[in-house]
């Protein structure tokens, strides 16, 4: 079972953890748990209902009106809120409960009821990149187990292939090609699968090569196929130190291609970046790239 800090539960409810501690005190939603050493936590539980009662305090429910729901009334009342159409906040909070629970059926409602109402594109970089943000941030910080972030990432990576799948064959044309991938060790494939994705659907050519890609593969594919740029994404390689060496391996070795790089390893910190390099520094981005 997994456990969280109360600024877990601030991060993925939006609810202050000052706030959470009142309602502990004067609401008993939530009883935390002690580990050994004295340290408060709380479990997955816990999590489901602060963020039920988010979910219907931004409905305009008042919170000593919640306070009087029974569980099953505050289960009931949250299922009848997300049967009508949500806000971007609302199925956020959808898909933590769908984690949480491991709910694959939850996800199926949360997700194509966004797709009905706002497409694919505005449903990833809306609903799933924020949310992917939070459980990220969770993953690192080891308040999620692996079973709940690869059960959310893989349904999300099903989700993508078949849209990719669905995008018309880009024909060879001369305004060259990306390689997409990311380096060897590095395994979350969620961003340059909506890269692919982005760039299939404004008709760019993309040779794309997944996850963990040896550079030797890199090179090989570059020399044989003369692609105009490079896109790639670092989100948990071990250090600082890494992501930059290989950067200017990158450099080094391509001074002639634009090299696109994102992750939470990259945008936001201080590394030194060449003239052919580009961070990209969010989603809303990809659609910007000129090859």
């Amino acid at each position: 079972m997994s456990s969280y800090s109360i600024k877990d539960l601030e991060q993925l409810s939006g609810i202050k953890a000052h706030t959470l501690r009142i309602w502990e005190q004067r609401f008993n939603f939530i009883q935390p748990q002690r580990t050994d050493t004295n340290i408060r936590y709380y479990d997955n539980s816990d999590l489901k209902q602060i963020l039920n009662i988010s979910l219907l305090k931004d409905h305009g429910y008042k919170i000593s009106e919640i306070a009087k729901l029974s569980s099953e009334e505050l289960t009931s009342e949250v299922n009848t809120i997300t049967e009508v159409q949500l806000q971007y906040p609302d199925q956020i909070k959808s898909l933590t409960r769908a984690m949480i629970d491991i709910d694959e059926e939850a996800f199926e409602d949360t997700f194509n009821s966004n797709i009905a109402q706002h497409g694919f594109k505005n449903t990833m970089i809306n609903v799933i990149y924020p949310f992917l943000g939070k459980v990220g941030i969770l993953w690192l910080t080891g308040s999620i187990g692996p079973s709940q972030e690869h059960f959310m990432t893989n349904l999300i990576r099903q989700k993508l292939m078949v849209e990719i799948d669905k995008l018309p064959r880009v024909k060879n044309n001369n305004e060259g090609s990306v390689v997409v991938y990311t380096p060897e060790g590095e395994y979350h494939e969620i961003g340059i699968l909506f890269a692919h994705y982005i760039f299939k659907s404004e008709e760019k050519k993309v040779i794309y090569l997944g996850q963990s890609l040896p550079f030797e593969d890199v090179r090989f594919v570059v020399e044989n196929n003369k692609p105009t740029a490079i896109f790639t994404a670092f989100t948990s390689l071990p250090s600082q130190n890494d992501v930059q060496f290989y950067i200017k391996k990158l450099e080094q070795n391509f001074p002639d291609l634009k090299i696109f790089l994102t992750g939470m390893q990259v945008v936001g910190q201080n590394l030194e970046i060449g003239a052919n390099s580009i961070v990209v520094k969010g989603v809303d981005q990809l659609t910007n790239i000129e090859l």
